[in-house]
């Protein structure tokens, strides 16, 4: 009889590899725009232009400026690892959903023309995908422990989540925010896991 051989056990903190790689990648195209000639803020997203969707994907890893990028990095690591205790599945599924909806929003609403760049819009959807999975199946006290969590890194992001997101603050994509929010909000609401009634047997 052969035995089945046993997977080898993850490390916890390799889970958290994908945000930081992501976080990484946006550095180096920061580097590489900052010495090479030209500039990679064009490829960003330009809303009510077809060659501008291109910056759905882009976009988020570019920057206008090194202060633009310091900026978004702390709460992008501190909330992509929240997303990605549940695994790196999960984190690049969230990912891909808050991209999609936040920039396709963000392309709709902004006016004609306008160049949107920058993690921020990410940020937001990992805050809405937080938030939204205190109602999920699970440890209370873990949930609740991230959802706090997130709304104070939030809520020091950029000066607060309000003027975020309605706009307050000039030059800050509103929508890009609004719209990440919703992105990962829904993604919290597609990947929930249905519940088991208790007495029903496995199959």
């Amino acid at each position: 009889m052969t035995a089945t051989p046993t997977p080898r056990p993850t490390h916890p903190l390799g889970r958290f590899a994908s945000p930081v790689l992501l976080l990484v990648a946006m550095w180096v195209v920061q580097f590489a725009d900052a010495v090479l000639p030209g500039s990679f803020t064009g490829f960003g997203l330009r809303s009510w232009e077809i060659s501008g969707l291109g910056g759905i994907v882009l976009g988020p890893l570019l920057h206008a400026n090194w202060q633009h990028l310091i900026a978004n990095s702390v709460p992008f690591l501190v909330l992509g690892c929240l997303v990605a205790v549940e695994g790196a599945r999960r984190f690049w599924a969230v990912t891909a959903i808050v991209a999609v909806v936040g920039g396709l929003g963000t392309w709709i609403v902004n006016a004609p023309g306008t160049l949107t760049i920058g993690a921020s819009g990410l940020v937001f959807g990992y805050f809405g995908y937080v938030v939204m999975r205190v109602f999920a199946p699970g440890r209370v006290a873990h949930r609740i422990l991230y959802a706090i969590i997130a709304v104070v890194v939030v809520a020091l992001y950029g000066g607060s989540m309000v003027a975020g997101v309605f706009g307050v603050a000039e030059g800050i994509s509103w929508q890009g925010h609004l719209f990440g929010a919703v992105g990962g909000g829904l993604a919290a609401l597609i990947g929930r896991r249905p519940r088991v009634e208790r007495g029903a047997l496995a199959r």
